[in-house]
């Protein structure tokens, strides 16, 4: 098949977005959207979000958002050596909304030395063709952006070929997946169920003596589960603590045990 002829498969994309829509964890949201992709030629993604973005800082790395199909070979460099903050695509995708060919980079005219080297890179690791796509933000502070890699062996004039007849469907559904991350839990540091539930209370605006009287506990234990909460998210405050956990949508969610039937 050539690649102008890659085609969704059988279920329509009105489906496929319901689909995306009610996925009830990211890790369902994830594999109904790279095994789409990968119909399309498209078997290596990245997406990542911040809310934490400062001036030219993308925050603390530990507070990003980052799903990927790469493999560890490859993700191990790009974010552990740090060419993630020297990648031309995320200078671009840091300036600009929308979506963007990666045809550019292959001029060394466009390319600062530190982004040549993460193009020299790619080019090692077989990650050579694809678009960026960069998500609209509401804040200053967030950013959020998808890398779209074509399969190997499929040319950068071949992906052209590919998103002049389904970038508009492969665009959308990206929004929607990115719109619907934002919607679940989600953290590197995670909260246990107290912890969670002491940080409602407080959220709530529950005193350390109400949230014992509450759950049956001595304050001195509600104390200490605010405490972990808080070196879990890696705050000094508790107030920082409830701020944080709902940012990654860790308060308030519905227990599986919970959920309509």
């Amino acid at each position: 098949m050539s690649p102008g002829c890659y085609r969704l498969g059988m279920t329509s994309l009105v489906a496929h977005l319901d689909a995306l829509t009610n996925a009830p964890t990211i890790e369902t949201l994830w594999d109904l959207h790279t095994a789409r992709m990968a119909e399309l030629g498209f078997d290596r993604l990245i997406y990542g979000f911040t809310r934490y973005r400062s001036g030219a800082s993308l925050g603390d790395p530990q507070d990003w958002v980052v799903l990927t199909n790469h493999g560890d070979a490859y993700m191990d460099r790009f974010l552990g050596d740090g060419y993630i903050y020297h990648a031309p695509m995320v200078r671009w995708a840091l300036a600009n909304d929308g979506a963007c060919s990666w045809s550019w980079i292959g001029d060394p005219a466009n390319l600062t030395p530190e982004e040549q080297r993460v193009a020299e890179f790619n080019r090692a690791m077989n990650v050579t063709a694809g678009y960026t796509i960069s998500f609209r933000s509401v804040s200053q502070r967030t950013k959020g952006a998808a890398a779209i890699t074509a399969r190997p062996g499929i040319s950068q004039d071949e992906v052209e070929k590919i998103w002049s007849r389904h970038g508009a469907d492969i665009k959308v559904m990206s929004n929607v997946v990115y719109l619907k991350m934002l919607t679940l839990p989600h953290a590197t540091r995670s909260l246990t169920k107290r912890q969670r539930e002491v940080l409602e209370w407080v959220g709530d605006g529950k005193t350390t003596q109400d949230i014992a009287t509450i759950l049956g506990l001595t304050p001195a234990t509600v104390e200490k589960h605010l405490r972990l909460a808080r070196e879990a998210l890696d705050v000094e405050t508790t107030a920082q603590a409830v701020l944080k956990a709902a940012f990654c949508n860790q308060m308030f969610i519905l227990e599986s045990d919970n959920l309509p039937g």
